[in-house]
C-alpha cells in the first residue's frame, strides 16, 4: 500500500523507456518498478518510440541520446513539434552517458524536462520523476524551440549583461 503521495502518483504513470541497449532498458525498468511504477513500456529505437507515443500515450518518456536510425535529439525534435506531432507536451527525461556540460545544455534547450547521467541511481530517477509530477512546467515557445518553461527566468539585469 503506498504510504507517500509520490507512491500513488508513480503507480498511475505510464512510463516509456527508450534505449537501444537491452540491458539498460531492463535495468531502468527494474528501478521504475521498484519505485512503484505499474506500467513501464520499452522501445529499442527512435522509430519505435514515436509509434509507442502515438499508440500508448505514455505520461513520461526516458530517452537515450545515442541510438541508431533516429537518435534521442531527433526524436525530441519530432515530439516537440506542436501541430505536427500529437504529444508535443510529453515530459521527457534525457537518460544518457553523455556527460559534457554542452550535452546537458543542448538537451534542455531542445525540450528535455530533466537530464540524467547513466548509470543513474534509483534516488536520482525518483527525484526527476518527482519534479515532473509535483512541479509540472508548462511548455512555451522560446525562439525556434518548444520547451518546458525555464525554472528560472533571467532578470532584466542579466539580460543586459549578455547583450
Amino acid at each position: 500500500m503506498p504510504s507517500r503521495p509520490f507512491d500513488k502518483e508513480i503507480q498511475g504513470l505510464t512510463i516509456l523507456v527508450v534505449d537501444n541497449n537491452h540491458y539498460m532498458r531492463r535495468l531502468t525498468r527494474a528501478m521504475l518498478v521498484n519505485l512503484g511504477a505499474k506500467s513501464v513500456l520499452e522501445a529499442s529505437d527512435g522509430l519505435a518510440a514515436l509509434e509507442a507515443i502515438r499508440t500508448c500515450d505514455p505520461d513520461v518518456m526516458l530517452l537515450e541520446w545515442d541510438m541508431p536510425v533516429l537518435d534521442g535529439m531527433e526524436v525530441m525534435r519530432i515530439v516537440r513539434s506542436p501541430g505536427l506531432f500529437p504529444r508535443p507536451n510529453l515530459p521527457i527525461i534525457m537518460l544518457t552517458s553523455r556527460a559534457e556540460r554542452s550535452a546537458v545544455t543542448q538537451a534542455l534547450r531542445a525540450g528535455a524536462h530533466e537530464f540524467l547521467l547513466k548509470p543513474t541511481s534509483p534516488q536520482a530517477l525518483r527525484d526527476r520523476l518527482t519534479s515532473i509530477v509535483f512541479n509540472p512546467r508548462p511548455m512555451v515557445k522560446l525562439g525556434e524551440f518548444y520547451v518546458p518553461r525555464p525554472r528560472r527566468q533571467p532578470t532584466n539585469l542579466e539580460l543586459m549583461k549578455t547583450a
